[in-house]
């Protein structure tokens, strides 16, 4: 039997998780001061005039107002030069007062008014008649429309030099809460692991899963979950229906969420009973991949090389080739912070070179159709000198919780 798989039950194991929500304090208001000031300074070097920043995750990160997007367009604008303004439905107006981490004016519009003419009022009043214009990338496309259309003789450009830039090379306090994350989810992925039994569903384990979570003290349940169990832990993003567990089963956990909004994701996978030699391989050969991206992670790399590396040990063992199954039919991983998935994306023939700070996953996934699949996810953090991982890999196929 698989040491650390089976032998509890969800009650037991959800009645021993405690909350470590403030073992990491959020992030705070100065930390936002010194992300807009760096967001200006990069405007700067760029020549761009201003940024807007639709309620995303980039307006959330630059300033601590978690909003979310709508019908109505609400958001901010950063000058290169000058305070924040936001942006909001005239009847939403006190209420984002209230949610406000940094100071600002808010400004509404009517129901029956344009609320892009009053973005560009706010360029006009802060001296931008003209000049280049930085989009939130993560817009939907009736805002970007309508802030074009009142902005006829502004230049357009993505705002990802701005925020995407800023936002992969992560703090070390940033860093600390990813990391605190992923251990507690971690942990949690543990617990489900002791609690399995025959006859269990995917769609309990999933239960277990979410009110773990809650009570570990992240943010709210798992932004996502998959649980898979026997042929269909081959396919990477799970199927449309529940499995019941039987003994020999290979077991697919991918789970996370968010505490103080960062994002954990980690994915363990083992088998419930004895490994066959065929699973014992596969599982062998994933960490094996797995361990090969770490080992070229290194500041001024790109995240190409790294799938070319985690792709190369798959490949050689007689996979693939490329993304082909039976093997590794997707990335070998994609960088984490507030979104569970944000640049950088360590892809085939991916250019972006990494930087001290950057975390990201290395995940790659044996995918063999009709049979099973093995995934082993675990995130990084690129230093000065290499990279150090966030949470310990899978110890081995026999103990992968490392409980002996």
């Amino acid at each position: 039997m698989t040491i650390g798989v089976g032998g509890s039950d969800f009650a037991t194991e959800l009645a021993r998780i405690t909350n470590q929500r403030d073992v990491v304090p959020p992030i705070g208001a100065e930390a936002h001061e010194q992300r807009v000031a760096a967001a200006q300074a990069r405007m700067a070097e760029l020549g761009i005039d201003a940024l807007w920043l639709d309620g995303t995750t980039n307006l959330a990160w630059l300033t601590g107002l978690k909003h979310g997007q709508s019908e109505r367009p609400v958001g901010a604008v950063l000058p290169v030069r000058g305070a924040l303004t936001y942006l909001c439905p005239e009847f939403e107006v006190e209420k984002l007062k209230t949610m406000l981490a940094l100071p600002g004016a808010v400004l509404g519009w009517e129901e029956d008014e344009d609320p892009y003419a009053l973005f560009s009022d706010i360029l006009r009043a802060g001296d931008i008649a003209g000049g280049t214009v930085a989009l939130d990338d993560m817009a939907r496309v009736f805002v970007a429309e309508g802030l074009r259309a009142a902005l006829p003789n502004h230049r357009f450009i993505a705002s990802g030099a701005v925020t995407s830039h800023l936002r992969q090379r992560k703090s070390e306090h940033e860093v600390a809460l990813l990391r605190q994350a992923m251990g507690m989810t971690l942990a949690i992925q543990a617990a489900a692991a002791r609690a399995l039994r025959p006859g269990v569903t995917t769609t309990e384990v999933g239960e277990f899963l979410a009110a773990a979570h809650r009570k570990a003290g992240f943010d709210g349940g798992p932004s996502f979950s998959i649980v898979l169990f026997g042929e269909a832990t081959a396919y990477p993003h799970g199927v449309p229906y529940p499995q019941t567990l039987r003994d020999g089963d290979v077991v697919l956990i991918d789970v996370g969420a968010p505490l103080h909004g960062y994002v954990s994701d980690i994915t363990r996978s083992y088998v419930f009973g004895t490994p066959t030699q065929r699973q014992r391989d596969i599982w062998n050969l994933d960490h094996a991949a797995q361990a090969a991206g770490i080992a070229v992670a290194k500041p001024g790399i790109t995240g190409g090389a790294i799938d070319d590396a985690v792709r190369g040990v798959v490949v050689a063992a007689g996979f693939g080739p490329g993304h082909k199954t039976p093997g590794l039919p997707h990335r070998a991983g994609h960088g984490i912070g507030m979104d569970v998935h944000e640049a950088p994306y360590f892809v085939k023939g991916g250019k972006e070179v990494l930087a001290p700070g950057v975390t990201g996953s290395i995940e790659p996934t044996i995918a063999i159709y009709g049979e099973f699949g093995i995934r082993l996810e675990d995130h990084i953090v690129i230093t000065e000198t290499g990279a150090a991982w966030l949470t310990p890999p899978a110890k081995s196929v026999d103990d992968p919780f490392g409980q002996d």
